[in-house]
């Protein structure tokens, strides 16, 4: 009898953990669905078998049936922001999720800067952030989901992690600009804001993407794409894409931010044709080719060498990237960086500055910062360089993002005559008007100028609104210092 009891025990416990319906983690207590449109519902069970969805905001019962692997997916539709709600999917057996917020959701992806928590790495400090930890209460409406650093072979449907509310245990550990940029946005939008990151440091573009889409980047020479991925022990071609992007692209989302670039210094001329593939990939896999793409400069930082031009011509390719990927945009970071920190303690402001460019281009309303300024054209004028550049209003005495007249000495630029020698130049604002005049005493005929282009400089042209002028050069010498 006893065995009897057990062997029916045994079988009770495999039949009940076959039938019940399992969730992927990302979907669960806590989370936050796009608001006002269709959102994927999927998991598995019992093979071939009738499942019910019913919400709490509204009256519709949706109804599908698994597959002959007990595999389903719905859509079900989602009111303007709102909650907490309730969703109730039964097969007969019923699994309650609870506490389900309607807002924005937003993909927030990278390498170790991207990673980098509110209360910063070992001895890498956030500035700033104690009283954003302190008072993470406030905004409950902030719910955060970690995809944990997986590496996988094989794509796969399921990541491991779990939906958090704010609070200052949850938000000490999670990624400081996911946080930040979830903050300002949940400030300036009065609605719930979901943040999915799936980062891990030290890691190239390739490990975020599949082999078929590298493969199909056009221009980029493939070879060395795998020959610079397979310099990283830890990463191989698309095995973050597998393990932490796979399972999270039925997850109906608004847009990406992404902070990642710094091991791809090696190979920077494919850098912006990768990221437009990469782009072009996961918008596909989230079923919407027109998704938000925003992402960030790389901070100044002297990797190989202070005076070494790698960094800026990565950060080159960045922004010739925006001509290859629609509605997209990128934060400026010239001021932000630190010569003896990889991870500068200044992820507020980065935050703030993706933020803004959300709120721009993205929702259409006011925004605390305005796109960074970038060079538009140079004009050689005897021995000076005149330069001119977009985003900065036209000069008026009160104009809201004309450049800063109060910083005292411009820094940063560098001119070079026909011999292809750069020397570091004098530049003054043009009065009353948004433009630069560039000189140097030992060049009589200037043909190129440079400005912060290097791996780190003390460059410090601003806005009056505090947005940083991007690195750039007239030229195109890759080898010249």
């Amino acid at each position: 009898m006893k065995r009897i009891a057990l062997i029916t025990l045994s079988l009770l416990l495999v039949l009940n953990l076959y039938a019940s319906i399992k969730l992927p983690s990302i979907l669960g207590n806590n989370m936050v669905l796009q608001q006002s449109t269709s959102v994927n519902l999927w998991g598995c069970g019992t093979p071939r078998k009738n499942i019910k969805v019913k919400t709490s905001w509204g009256k519709q019962t949706y109804r599908t049936k698994s597959n002959q692997e007990g595999k389903w997916i719905l859509q079900v539709s989602t009111p303007k922001a709102g909650g907490p709600y309730k969703i109730e999917i039964s097969d007969g057996d019923l699994l309650t999720i609870q506490d389900v917020l309607i807002g924005e959701v937003w993909i927030c992806s990278g390498q170790s800067n991207m990673e980098m928590p509110m209360h910063g790495f070992y001895g890498q400090p956030v500035e700033g952030t104690l009283e954003d930890i302190a008072d993470a209460k406030l905004f409950p409406n902030i719910r955060m989901f970690t995809v944990k650093p997986e590496p996988k072979s094989e794509e796969q449907e399921d990541c491991n992690g779990n939906w958090q509310k704010s609070n200052p245990i949850s938000v000490r550990d999670f990624s400081a600009i996911a946080y930040m940029f979830g903050k300002n946005l949940n400030k300036c939008l009065g609605i719930p804001i979901g943040l999915i990151t799936p980062n891990c440091g030290g890691t190239p573009i390739e490990s975020w993407m599949s082999i078929e889409a590298i493969k199909e980047t056009p221009d980029i020479n493939y070879e060395r794409s795998l020959t610079h991925i397979n310099d990283w022990k830890s990463t191989f071609p698309a095995c973050l894409y597998n393990g932490m992007i796979a399972p999270i692209t039925n997850y109906t989302s608004k847009g990406f931010i992404w902070y990642q670039g710094e091991t791809n210094q090696n190979n920077y001329t494919d850098y912006d044709k990768l990221m437009a593939s990469m782009v072009k990939l996961w918008r596909q896999k989230w079923g919407n080719s027109d998704m938000p793409f925003y992402y960030v400069q790389l901070a100044p930082f002297t990797f190989d060498g202070v005076n070494s031009i790698k960094l800026p011509l990565t950060i080159e390719a960045q922004y010739k990237a925006l001509r290859l990927i629609p509605n997209s945009a990128i934060a400026s970071t010239t001021d932000l960086g630190h010569p003896t920190a990889i991870h500068p303690p200044y992820k507020k402001q980065i935050g703030l500055r993706l933020a803004s460019l959300a709120l721009l281009h993205t929702y259409h309303t006011e925004a605390p910062l305005r796109d960074a300024p970038v060079i538009d054209n140079v004009v050689y004028v005897e021995n000076k360089a005149i330069l001119s550049f977009k985003n900065v209003p036209y000069y008026t005495p009160s104009a809201v993002g004309s450049f800063n007249y109060y910083t005292g000495e411009v820094r940063g630029f560098e001119l070079a005559g026909e011999d292809r020698k750069f020397y570091l130049a004098k530049a003054i604002h043009i009065t009353n008007q948004n433009k630069i005049e560039v000189t140097c005493d030992k060049i009589s005929h200037p043909v190129a100028v440079r400005y912060a282009f290097r791996n780190f400089s003390n460059a410090n042209v601003m806005t009056t609104e505090g947005q940083p002028l991007a690195p750039f050069r007239t030229d195109n010498w890759d080898n010249s210092f």
